[in-house]
């Protein structure tokens, strides 16, 4: 008779540890705040022990870290395929911008609200946030700026500075209406709302902007 004695129990990697570690933690923060989520509470969702999570990470913050850098990968990629599909035409390329971070940020409610909750007491969280959003914040610029070269765009503020604004407003709206924050405005017609203000501040009532022409600018764009 056979006994499972000589059985070798299947190994699991230290990708699948963390992948799983990952996993149980999105699955808990799309319920609860970080601050009501313990390191025992992932562990044991993940169904390792508590030193095993410390093998994989310092803390709570840096399972956060971890989950918020890969949404951040997820959409860019997300905009950029948005972007190419958008071709030279502007209008459908700011819309793009703006639909793909709202998904975003719709996909990951309990993921930015954590976020939000970690910025001040976090400096890791706040160190990525911060630059993100001035990634964003360049990009938006330089956009800005390739619009007002070629005319479609009227001198205005500096592009920086109006870059800023528009950045910073998308993601206060946007956390508002993901987190349940008041006021916000309604969820259905956000996008269309938030283009709104975009086209109002870069083109300035102008007319719309015709497309743009060959592959270069969009680059340009994209860069």
């Amino acid at each position: 008779m056979k006994t499972g004695r000589g059985r070798r129990r299947q190994r699991v990697s230290g990708d699948e540890r963390e992948g799983a570690i990952l996993a149980a933690a999105e699955r808990l923060l799309a319920e609860r705040t970080l601050h009501e989520v313990s390191v025992d509470d992932i562990a044991r969702a993940a169904g390792i022990s508590r030193p095993t999570f410390y093998f994989y990470f310092e803390g709570k913050d840096a399972v956060l870290l971890a989950l918020l850098d890969r949404v951040v990968t997820e959409a860019r990629r997300d905009r950029d395929d948005a972007l190419e599909a958008a071709g030279d035409d502007p209008l459908p390329a700011w819309r793009a911008v703006i639909e793909a971070f709202a998904r975003t940020w719709r996909a990951n409610r309990g993921l930015i609200r954590s976020a939000e909750e970690a910025r001040g007491a976090s400096a890791g969280v706040r160190e990525l946030w911060e630059r993100v959003t001035a990634q964003l914040v360049d990009e938006t610029a330089a956009a800005i700026e390739l619009e007002r070269a070629r005319g479609a765009a009227p001198p205005g503020p500096p592009a920086a500075d109006l870059a800023a604004c528009l950045v910073l407003m998308n993601e206060r709206v946007l956390a508002s209406a993901c987190t349940g924050l008041q006021p916000a405005p309604a969820a259905d017609g956000l996008v269309d709302t938030l283009l709104a203000v975009w086209l109002g501040a870069i083109y300035q009532g102008s007319a719309q902007p015709a497309a743009r022409r060959g592959k270069d600018s969009r680059r340009r764009r994209r860069s």
